[in-house]
């Protein structure tokens, strides 16, 4: 069984694996890493050897390391070990692939979904929807690119409503507040004025990840679509992306126990900052952890990097993701939509949902 993984800004590990009495009987590690002395490399295969095929990534990874310490240690590798582009998860994921136990982006087919423009809470709702629709497999893997037509701030599931949003601005520009499933920060979207898309994957996509190591994991193919319409990206802190004039997007995700990911990211294409300010108390101690002095700097849109209407670039995105993994073009169902207009009435739209963190 052969399975392979490529580390985010490194390198390819592959391993070939035999079992027998569900035991890993044989482990061959191997790729375009860097690994000193030469002798660690066996000392990773026997380590391996002889754990159970259910052994989980971080317990395999425990494996590995405590295996290279003891080496270094008992003098059987003939120097300090050094792994460069890779590490003992990276090796524990590409055996949890091998076994079909974690999958690739390659194992799976895409639903692409661009629905047109939705109601700001029916965009909340149908993530959910989404989301537990691939948990009870009704649905695969889906890219679903959003579109809005009203004045909109979207909070994290923990975010204090009163903390982060301020009434008097809401009221002076009809914003529409929404809660979120999804943890991180507050997210102020003028029709057209933002890049939003949610991506719902298998669990077993991130088998064994973090929620750190899982946000560039998941937005890899971004840096590509960016690269595309000329912007240069890079990771930034946990869960952003910004660029050498700015920071550009962030990251949220709520994972569901039926197995299913939940993933989105929201980009600056062209944000009124002054309307933004007085709808959101961006705070100064979130401005400071930001790098920045003033609150009108600390995202650069899109548009002034790239000179591209909005619609191009969601169809450079599209195109950039279609490019590189399996996809088809899909729809939202009937019956997913009148589960969202439920959710929208009974959750999303009350002030139940909207104040539960006062």
């Amino acid at each position: 069984m052969h399975g392979e993984y490529k580390v985010p800004g490194g390198k390819l590990v592959v391993v070939d694996v035999e079992t027998s009495d569900d035991v890993l009987a044989q482990v061959r590690l191997s790729g375009d890493f860097f690994l000193e002395p030469d002798d660690a490399l066996e000392v990773i295969d026997d380590a391996l050897a002889g754990t159970s095929v259910g052994t989980s990534t971080g317990e395999l990874a425990r494996t590995v390391d405590e295996a290279l310490r003891e080496a270094e240690s008992s003098g059987r590798v003939t120097g300090p070990v050094a792994m460069v582009g890779f590490d003992a998860w990276a090796v524990a994921v590409a055996v949890r692939r091998a076994l079909g136990l974690a999958t690739t982006w390659t194992d799976h087919t895409f639903e692409v979904l661009r629905p047109g423009p939705l109601p700001p809470a029916t965009l909340a709702a149908l993530d959910q929807v989404l989301t537990e629709e691939l948990a009870a497999g009704r649905r695969g893997p889906t890219l679903r690119f959003w579109d809005w037509d009203e004045r909109a701030v979207f909070i994290g599931s923990f975010q204090s409503l009163s903390n982060e949003v301020d009434p008097a601005g809401v009221r002076k520009h009809d914003v529409t507040v929404v809660r979120r499933i999804s943890g991180g920060g507050a997210m102020f979207m003028e029709a057209g004025n933002c890049v939003t898309f949610s991506l719902v994957v298998p669990s077993s996509l991130v088998d064994g990840m973090s929620f750190e190591q899982s946000y560039a994991f998941l937005d890899q193919w971004v840096l590509g679509a960016l690269a595309d319409v000329g912007v240069e990206a890079y990771f930034s802190g946990m869960n952003d992306v910004a660029s050498p004039a700015g920071k550009l997007a962030g990251s949220a995700q709520k994972r569901l126990a039926g197995g299913a990911v939940l993933h989105h990211m929201t980009m600056a294409y062209d944000i009124d900052n002054t309307k933004m300010l007085e709808v959101l108390r961006i705070g100064r101690e979130k401005l400071s952890d930001k790098g920045t002095r003033s609150a009108n700097k600390r995202v650069d849109p899109l548009r002034s990097q790239t000179g591209l209407s909005r619609e191009a670039i969601l169809d450079a995105f599209e195109a950039h993701f279609k490019s590189i993994y399996a996809t088809t073009d899909s729809a939202l169902r009937p019956e997913e939509l009148a589960r969202a207009d439920e959710l929208v009435r009974t959750k999303f739209a009350s002030p139940a949902w909207i104040n539960r963190v006062p």
